[in-house]
């Protein structure tokens, strides 16, 4: 069933339509961070990069809260942490502030291959944009904007930021939890 309303300025609002092309966009969105992993995917997985991207992202990190920003359980971040640092691409140290605790970080191939990876998604979206007329790219801009706002995401940093969130997660206060 298609919930069809109209605005009171008369617009037609078909949020099935919508849904629809936002599925069909987030296929090809998939599709392209798929290929933009490819070089990396014998050594990590999809969760295992999105764990570097937060690392990337937040610094050295409790065990803990890397668990809460994943929504994942503490015993799977882990084991994805061991799995990492196995491949050279994460470490643990010491806290200097607490002893008890240890901290995660990114070694300097985990970084190197954030950067990678999201310098090929980058790419291969901009090769997609490309194509559209410049009115259909401010039209996107408009729909993508209100689409991350009504889904409570920040917008992506340009390409000169010094912090970037190359994979889109939230940055939450949780996140300075050392």
């Amino acid at each position: 069933m298609n919930d069809v309303r109209e605005d009171p300025a008369g617009a037609m609002d078909d949020v099935e339509a919508v849904t629809h092309a936002v599925l069909t966009a987030s296929r090809l969105l998939v599709a392209v961070s798929a290929r933009s992993l490819a070089e990396v995917e014998e050594r990590v997985t999809l969760p295992q990069v999105r764990m570097l991207v937060v690392l990337a992202t937040r610094g050295a990190t409790k065990l803990v809260t890397l668990a809460e920003l994943l929504q994942v359980a503490p015993s799977t971040a882990m084991r994805m942490i061991d799995r990492l640092i196995a491949a050279g691409l994460a470490d643990r140290q010491t806290n200097p502030t607490n002893r008890r605790e240890t901290l995660l970080q990114l070694t300097e191939e985990g970084r190197h291959t954030v950067a990678d990876v999201t310098a090929r998604r980058r790419a291969e979206i901009s090769v997609i944009v490309e194509r559209l007329t410049p009115k259909q790219r401010e039209a996107l801009v408009d729909a993508l904007t209100a689409f991350n706002e009504a889904g409570g995401e920040p917008l992506a940093p340009a390409l000169d930021d010094a912090e970037p969130y190359p994979l889109g997660w939230v940055d939450t206060p949780a996140a300075y939890e050392v």
